[in-house]
């Protein structure tokens, strides 16, 4: 019997083995992101967070999926600048977009009623930041974007700031034409008269994937809702206008004064301590309905298993003023505040075949931590000098480890439509410190024990205090925050008329 020449089986021995290991190698798919971002929405309005109120199912079957973080914070407590530390990955103070464009003092530069004026504050989000988007397009990615940008003006809206497309993205915080078409919306076409804004941006979005193929992509879904004006079908409205009627509450358990109210800048004031509210509740039940049909669709194109979704708010939810539809209860306050109820946020992220669905995460994570996070998941390399703020979420939602951070700041040197004060913020552990711009007094609470921030601690902890606020003045100098001038015009015996 002849035998085969050894050599040639041993190259395609060779080869064959060489091939299977070229497979095995083979990187990943890069990961889709479909970040939803809600507008004004507080920390229990919906259900999974507590609410037994609001009908959020889409949501809750989201946090079922994915990780529940219940000490997530937005990096201001009004809305322009938490979008911005998002984009950026930054805080706010170093971008300097402080307030909501283009803020309070643009109509009303001086009121008796303040100690202090605030200093001037950017008003757009600068060209030359490289934002999420763009980070991601560079990377191969198709960039989408729908419903509120509120970051600048022409020149400045989403498609100038790496998102290949645009639907509704322009300058104003809230939708000009209300809820229901016509828009008056330069960024967005009108549609049938009567149509729902939120509607129409969740069918954007589904068009969008309709269209995605095999490029991965980034579609960012920045809903108006559940801002004001605060509008809804009528069947919705019936509906928990009935829920509120069984509920049965009387007047003063629903909405309260309290003694700010007394002597504060203009506004309508009142604090809502319950979830009763027909319209907001039917803007919250049409909101998980649109995030529900996303989700639906992303599955319809068998695209679910390789899509990241991220969900949170951008403040607090409005619980002190502007009609009060909600309540952040426990938590203190709203919108506007620096106190928990106006810089707590829901947050859920789902993370396909690698967080644990129905994980819950209680380490404090903030806005900024979104820019490194994605960037982690799609393989590319960090860059703390384009996102030096943040710190990636990618262990804790691997369950390996937590964010590598000793403190997270707030500066907010501004007064707020909804009666909240000017103040810098720092938490560290379960501490959180708030000094007042205004004549500088500090207020200490105790997180873990006290999430209402009822219990100042500040006298007796001293210790606690003065390093505290040290590191808060630390911090303020190291990423440049503008502060206060005195106001000329300050009346200390004004009462609101």
């Amino acid at each position: 019997m002849v035998s085969l020449p050894r050599i040639p089986i041993i190259l395609a021995a060779i080869i064959c083995l060489l091939s299977l290991l070229s497979c095995e190698k083979a990187p990943p798919p890069k990961p889709n992101f479909v970040f939803f971002l809600v507008d004004d929405w507080g920390w229990t309005d919906a259900a999974c967070f507590g609410s037994s109120f609001y009908e959020t199912p889409n949501i809750d079957r989201l946090a079922a999926e994915g990780m529940r973080f219940t000490n997530a914070y937005a990096a201001c407590p009004v809305c322009s600048p938490t979008r911005a530390s998002i984009m950026t990955g930054k805080y706010p103070a170093r971008l300097g977009i402080t307030d909501w464009i283009p803020g309070r003092q643009s109509y009303r530069p001086v009121e008796a009623a303040n100690q202090r004026i605030a200093r001037p504050f950017r008003q757009e989000l600068p060209l030359e930041e490289t934002t999420i988007a763009e980070a991601l397009k560079s990377s191969g990615y198709k960039t989408f974007f729908a419903g509120k940008w509120h970051l600048g003006g022409e020149g400045f809206w989403p498609e100038n700031q790496g998102f290949d497309i645009n639907k509704g993205g322009h300058e104003k915080g809230s939708p000009p034409g209300g809820y229901f078409s016509p828009y008056k919306n330069p960024r967005l076409d009108n549609g049938p008269e009567g149509e729902n804004l939120t509607d129409r941006l969740a069918n954007e979005s589904m068009a969008f994937l309709e269209t995605a193929g095999e490029q991965p992509f980034l579609l960012y879904l920045s809903f108006y809702t559940v801002h004001t004006p605060l509008q809804t079908w009528d069947t919705l409205e019936k509906k928990y206008e009935a829920k509120k009627t069984a509920l049965n509450y009387v007047d003063s358990l629903r909405l309260t004064d309290e003694p700010w109210m007394e002597k504060a800048r203009e506004g309508n004031y009142k604090t809502r301590l319950v979830h009763d509210h027909p319209k907001y509740a039917g803007m919250v039940e049409t909101l998980d309905y649109n995030i529900g049909r996303v989700m639906a669709k992303l599955k319809e194109k068998g695209l679910d298993k390789n899509t990241v979704i991220i969900l949170m708010s951008d403040n607090g939810g409005l619980a002190t003023a502007e009609g009060s539809p909600t309540s952040n209860l426990p938590l203190r306050a709203g919108k506007g505040w620096l106190y928990e109820g106006g810089i707590r946020e829901p947050m859920i992220i789902k993370w396909p075949g690698v967080t644990q669905g129905g994980s819950v995460a209680d380490q404090p994570v903030i806005s900024t931590d979104f820019y490194p996070t994605m960037l982690e998941m799609a393989g590319i390399p960090l860059n703390p000098d384009q996102h030096p703020d943040g710190e990636s979420l990618v262990p804790l939602l691997r369950g390996t480890g937590s964010p590598e951070r000793d403190a997270i700041f707030w500066h907010y040197h501004h007064y707020a439509n909804q009666g909240g004060f000017p103040g810098g913020v720092v938490r560290k552990g379960k501490y959180k410190l708030i000094q007042s711009y205004e004549d500088m007094h500090t207020e200490l609470y105790d997180l873990e024990s006290d999430p209402g921030e009822q219990t100042d601690i500040s006298q007796s902890n001293p210790e606690t205090t003065r390093e505290l606020t040290a590191l808060l003045e630390s911090w303020r100098q190291s990423v440049g925050a503008e502060m206060m001038d005195p106001n000329p015009e300050y009346d200390p015996d004004y009462i609101r008329k």
